[in-house]
């Protein structure tokens, strides 16, 4: 049996594994394991030998300490009420519209985003503030559950964020230069929720009725308590993509930023600091031991050839580049019902990246289309987080609006998944949209 055999064969026992809810770092270690013996005919003292050799290197990876920085900085978002601040300044601004609200907590959602780079973590922290306030508004619970299901995706369309942290070190690209090239692909899908926004309430004025005007006053405060948020983004970003802060310097400013705003203007006490310590434990440990799966599993892939035998076969087969990456989304897509961002960007990129880097789109450099190809992965695998029916932001939102059926959730954010797929339409046809701004900064 070849090699390439038994990496595909493995590579399925993955996938059902997957399917009957094992958790993906058993199951990489599993797969990872299973192939390695396989190949090696049982040499259980080389395979622990090689495991060992795996999880030091990963533990020790200096450039991986950047994100247990970024979900600190998270956790000091969430538990010190910046998410409230910030809502409030988009509310006071925009929240007069018809379905002003509701564009305001897309608006949030994406500045919530800039500072924490988990999309749950956006989602369930934006529903506890903005759902009371849509409900007491009038908004219906199809476009309340479905606004913030979608907006939260933002968490890691929007800089910084895990899962492209997790892509440069896969690929042994610039975090930064990721960074820079994922803020307009953001802006615009954040502008293009607000226009979903409006089309529905426009069809539908009961759905997203206007509010109130905010007395001057009120909204210029509002817009003020929320600039030193916005200078920890600019800092984290501007400092790495320009070169004053490594990675993993830029986000122990912008934790160490964060608490201390925290503390200051969000009322984050003792326990609310033990609480951010905690959960960004939990969740380190978590990507960590994935981390590891993924590299035994990624190694084991490698010595049976099979990523490098189908890059090569899809070179030679003279498939249309473009049909090639629209199987690739596809997949994705078809992936991202069941299965987590961080999974499917540590299980596919080992794969997917050679045949992408081999193929040739548009004449662009290979620089270029790696940083291209990062972003519209990272779009591909943000809509698998609303993606019907195991899109975990649709069960995070729900969760806190128990009277609002899952039905009505689900048929709210179609409208926004049809958003979603035209922005990734124009991302493969207009790369200048994540390329332009890495160009000009450069």
């Amino acid at each position: 049996m070849s090699g390439t055999t038994i990496g595909l064969i493995g590579f399925g026992a993955l996938l059902a594994m997957l399917a009957v809810r094992v958790h993906i770092a058993i199951a990489m270690f599993i797969t990872g394991a299973g192939i390695y013996l396989v190949i090696n005919q049982g040499e259980t003292a080389s395979l622990l030998y090689t495991l060992n050799n795996l999880v030091y290197a990963r533990v020790s990876n200096y450039d991986l300490a950047v994100i247990p920085l970024f979900i600190l900085m998270g956790q000091f978002a969430t538990h010190g009420g910046l998410s409230k601040a910030l809502f409030r300044a988009a509310s006071t601004l925009i929240g007069h519209w018809r379905g002003g609200l509701a564009m305001a907590s897309t608006a949030a959602c994406a500045a919530f985003g800039a500072i924490c780079g988990s999309s749950l973590a956006t989602a369930a922290t934006m529903g506890r503030v903005a759902l009371p306030e849509l409900k007491e508004h009038g908004y219906s619970g199809k476009l309340s559950t479905a606004t913030l299901a979608a907006s939260g995706t933002l968490g890691i369309m929007i800089p910084p964020s895990v899962p492209l942290v997790i892509y440069a070190v896969l690929t042994q690209e610039s975090i930064g230069k990721l960074f820079v090239a994922a803020v307009v692909p953001g802006v615009i899908a954040a502008l293009g929720y607000m226009l979903v926004i409006a089309l529905v309430v426009r069809r539908d004025p009961a759905a997203g009725p206007a509010g109130k005007r905010a007395p001057f006053a009120e909204m210029l405060k509002a817009q003020v308590n929320i600039i030193p948020v916005l200078l920890v983004f600019l800092v984290v970003i501007v400092g790495i993509y320009g070169g004053w802060a490594n990675p993993t310097e830029a986000a122990s400013i912008g934790a160490a930023a964060c608490g201390l705003i925290a503390a200051l203007t969000g009322g984050m006490r003792f326990k609310d600091f033990l609480e951010s310590v905690y959960g960004t434990a939990h969740a380190t440990g978590m990507i960590f031991m994935v981390l590891i799966g993924a590299d035994l599993l990624n190694s084991s892939l490698a010595l049976s050839q099979m990523p490098t035998e189908l890059a090569t076969w899809v070179q030679q087969s003279g498939l249309p580049a473009l049909l090639v990456l629209t199987a690739i989304i596809v997949i994705y897509v078809v992936l991202g019902c069941v299965m987590d961002s961080l999974a499917m960007i540590l299980l596919t990129i080992p794969i997917f990246y050679p045949m992408v880097m081999g193929l040739d789109f548009f004449g662009m450099p290979v620089e270029d289309k790696s940083i291209w190809f990062g972003i519209l992965a990272l779009m591909v695998v943000e809509i698998g987080l609303v993606t019907p029916p195991m899109g975990m932001n649709l069960y995070v939102v729900n969760k806190q609006a128990r009277e609002v059926p899952m039905r009505e959730t689900i048929a709210g954010v179609l409208p926004f998944l049809a958003s979603d797929f035209i922005r990734i339409v124009a991302l493969v046809f207009f790369p200048v949209m994540c390329l332009g701004l890495v160009h000009w900064i450069g």
